[in-house]
């Protein structure tokens, strides 16, 4: 009897998007992206209108 043909990608790699995401979701890496994540959001401030409150009267 012939084997059978199997459907899906089982034995497949990932793409490059899912391994990219599971690389930046895995625990081992979750102060990396944390650190990111803050300096990314210090210099959107800093780069906005709101950083004028920083300056003295």
């Amino acid at each position: 009897m012939a084997p059978k043909a199997v459907n899906g990608r089982r034995g497949a790699e990932p793409n490059f998007a899912v391994s990219a995401y599971q690389t930046i979701m895995s625990q081992d890496n979750r102060s990396v992206v944390t650190a990111i994540g803050m300096f990314a959001i210090g210099v959107t401030f800093l780069h906005s209108s709101w950083a004028e409150i920083l300056l003295p009267a």
